[in-house]
């Protein structure tokens, strides 16, 4: 295998392509259920959630955790890189190149409000791992800020589409579910966090209280979109799925929140489900 190849697959590893979904489908639907057409703005936008914004957001986050991802067992799998120091040059100047000139783009073919959106939802990818600010060890804030990640293409499609009010139920319906499963996933990590001296929502309340919260807060999202009614009924009920994945560890305590590692795999195969029903909505309410 050559040089560039190899490194080709190992920034393809970094990026997390199991979740580049997860970010390029707010943005494409948002922007085609709001009158968006398949034009240059949605290939572009659609196209730079999909790859480069998940490896400018991965690959940052990987460099500035590096100490402790490579004391933790989760790492180099679908979850996730722990690449060498050596490479982490590659990934950053990579992260910015690729990103750079779809953003550009998106500034300059988009109002200046959403414009304004996206530089935003740049600062706090970008203020979630890298040092300095470190958004993601100040409690509350890292899973606001991780929400923002995924709920920020979304709220983008909805500026550039004039900010329609019938879509910001569903923003906020995603924002929680958003906060919800970053806290979800962080109580796995609350003794290696601990032991790195990691702040964490899950470090500062505990496994059980933060499990609790999110469980609280997938609910929560559920009857936001419930309420709509129509085919969003049927979102909701698939996103009850996601309720009781979080809530089968209600009990949990910090001592054992390393089984939450068999509910957070789970809920990464769930988003697939899950997404295919909305898709299988989203389609009905148009017909």
């Amino acid at each position: 295998m050559s040089t560039v190849t190899s490194s080709l697959m190992r920034l393809f590893k970094v990026s997390r392509p199991i979740s580049w979904v997860n970010t390029a489908y707010p943005f494409a639907a948002t922007y085609i259920i709001l009158g968006g057409k398949l034009d240059g703005l949605f290939f572009i936008g659609t196209l730079f959630f999909l790859i480069p914004y998940n490896l400018l957001m991965y690959g940052i986050n990987d460099v500035y955790d590096y100490e402790s991802d490579i004391r933790n067992s989760r790492k180099n799998s679908l979850e996730g890189a722990a690449e060498t120091k050596k490479f982490h040059p590659t990934i950053l100047w990579t992260s910015v190149i690729t990103a750079a000139p779809f953003s550009i783009a998106l500034i300059l073919l988009t109002p200046i409000q959403a414009a304004a959106i996206f530089a935003a939802l740049i600062f706090f990818v970008i203020a979630y791992s890298v040092k300095g600010l470190r958004f993601k060890e100040i409690a509350f804030l890292d899973s606001i800020t991780s929400s923002i990640h995924f709920v920020g293409p979304m709220v983008f499609a909805v500026a550039i589409t004039g900010f329609q009010p019938k879509a910001w139920p569903f923003a906020l319906a995603l924002f929680l579910w958003g906060i919800a499963s970053h806290a979800f996933g962080a109580v796995q990590d609350v003794i290696p966090d601990r032991r790195g001296k990691l702040q964490s929502i899950a470090t500062m309340i505990g496994a059980r209280a933060t499990v609790w919260l999110s469980t609280i807060l997938y609910l929560l999202s559920v009857v936001v979109v419930a309420v709509q009614g129509g085919a969003a009924l049927i979102i909701a009920l698939a996103g009850l799925a996601y309720v009781a994945n979080a809530a089968a560890y209600l009990k949990v305590t910090d001592k054992t929140s390393a089984n939450a590692n068999q509910g957070w795999r789970r809920f990464i195969w769930l988003n697939y489900g899950v997404g295919a029903v909305v898709t299988l909505s989203l389609i009905i309410s148009v017909l």
